[in-house]
């Protein structure tokens, strides 16, 4: 942050956690000025729980079962979050849906990531997708989210040849390496202040 204060992070996770590692491992270098007040999973399971114990970061289960709606579900996330001081949300795996009560708590502060150049083949199984395109080129792109699905603002954007061979499989890993790379240098634009939201533009501040 500008003031020089470690910006707060809460990451949301559903499963793995490689992207939650990736962070992790910024941070404790010192190329993130931040520190994860939190990881909240919704599934007991995740191995991302299990990272974030071997860290020593709080970790606390919010399991989808119990709410009537999505939106029920997000309000008590949203007190989770701000219970804990959270100043930017990370999705990092986490296979839920935000309603607009989670968007509109954390207006332009939630970053999630997703496995193509988007806008092309949003939603789920975006590998599968590129590869039944038959397209060239795919990617990841770092976004902030709105109440749509991966139609928030783009900061960053990486490009991964797609070979002929490739399998889903194959794909997703060349993928995930570039994923590792481009999310926590997102948010550690967004954590120095370089991030500057214009309508649909990203602006990365010098």
């Amino acid at each position: 942050m500008p003031d020089g204060q470690p910006l707060k992070l809460g990451v949301l996770v559903s499963g793995n956690g490689s992207n939650l590692q990736a962070i992790i491992e910024r941070i404790e270098a010192g190329g993130i000025n931040a520190r994860i007040a939190c990881v909240v999973s919704n599934t007991p399971e995740a191995f991302a729980l299990t990272r974030a114990a071997r860290h020593a970061i709080p970790a606390i289960i919010h399991e989808n079962c119990g709410y009537a709606n999505r939106r029920e579900y997000d309000a008590a996330l949203v007190e989770i979050l701000r219970a804990r001081g959270v100043e930017l949300v990370i999705l990092a795996g986490f296979m839920r849906i935000l309603s607009e009560v989670m968007v509109q708590a954390f207006p332009n502060a939630i970053m999630n990531i997703h496995p193509a150049l988007l806008p092309a083949f949003a939603g789920l199984h975006a590998q599968k997708q590129a590869l039944d395109y038959g397209v060239r080129f795919s990617g990841c792109t770092v976004h902030l989210v709105d109440c749509g699905t991966d139609t928030g603002p783009i900061i960053l954007q990486a490009v991964v040849p797609v070979e002929q061979d490739d399998s889903e499989e194959s794909l997703s890993a060349r993928i995930q390496r570039e994923e590792h790379r481009i999310f926590p240098e997102a948010v550690r634009l967004f954590c120095d202040g370089k991030i500057r939201v214009e309508g649909r533009q990203v602006r990365i501040l010098p």
